[in-house]
């Protein structure tokens, strides 16, 4: 896999902070009601549309890929980072995880029944986006669900340093539910439902959820 530009940086840089990323994120979905219920809506939308393996990309350290392996489905995950992919395959040795880029995925078309990418968009330039959605259009198959998390806003901001102190070379965008729901539905996909997470946090959070 060659790798340049922003998707070399983010690989670096989570190979980096791999560790401590996982240790800092590891229990944040505990207390997470309403994300809770996005899962389980995901997952009762895979099993609606007939079930089968689902992607979670950009998977990190694997603690979502468990969470909705824990919801009953045939979930596996797909990292840029292989540091981040050993330490999900430690922490999760039941389930499967992948080195691989989101912009191309070593996946067949129509091969899963749903995908998720969990705030994995973030350091993806605009410019980009498109041709990652139009990725997950392909991957997925009619009917399927697609869920997007990313931070809500409209600015973005360089990231030098990150999770324990290490160094880190990725730029982390906000963006508007409107202009990730455009993008999704430009891509192929029905939209939902787009959500806005904590309105009133200094850094809320957006979920779309398509077919």
């Amino acid at each position: 896999m060659t790798l340049d530009g922003w998707v070399a940086d983010t690989r670096i840089s989570y190979d980096t902070v791999a560790e401590s990323y996982a240790d800092q994120v590891r229990h944040t979905l505990d207390d997470q009601p309403y994300l809770a219920a996005t899962f389980a809506l995901f997952a009762d939308l895979v099993r609606r549309a007939g079930g089968g393996p689902v992607a979670d990309v950009g998977c990190g350290p694997g603690h979502v890929t468990a969470l909705l392996a824990g919801l009953g489905l045939d979930a596996f995950g797909v990292d840029l980072s292989p540091g981040m992919v050993e330490v999900a395959r430690r922490d999760h040795p039941g389930l499967r995880f992948e080195v691989g880029s989101m912009t191309r995925l070593d996946l067949a078309d129509g091969a899963v029944a749903g995908l998720l990418a969990f705030w994995s968009l973030v350091h993806v330039p605009d410019a980009d986006v498109p041709g990652i959605l139009a990725e997950f259009r392909r991957v997925v198959r009619p009917g399927g669900p697609l869920l997007v998390g990313f931070h809500v806003g409209d600015r973005s901001t360089h990231k030098t340093e990150g999770y324990g102190g290490h160094p880190m070379n990725v730029w982390v965008h906000r963006r508007p539910l409107a202009r990730v729901g455009g993008w999704v539905r430009d891509a192929g996909f029905t939209v939902g439902a787009e959500l806005l997470l904590d309105p009133y946090d200094p850094l809320p959070g957006g979920v779309v959820i398509a077919r």
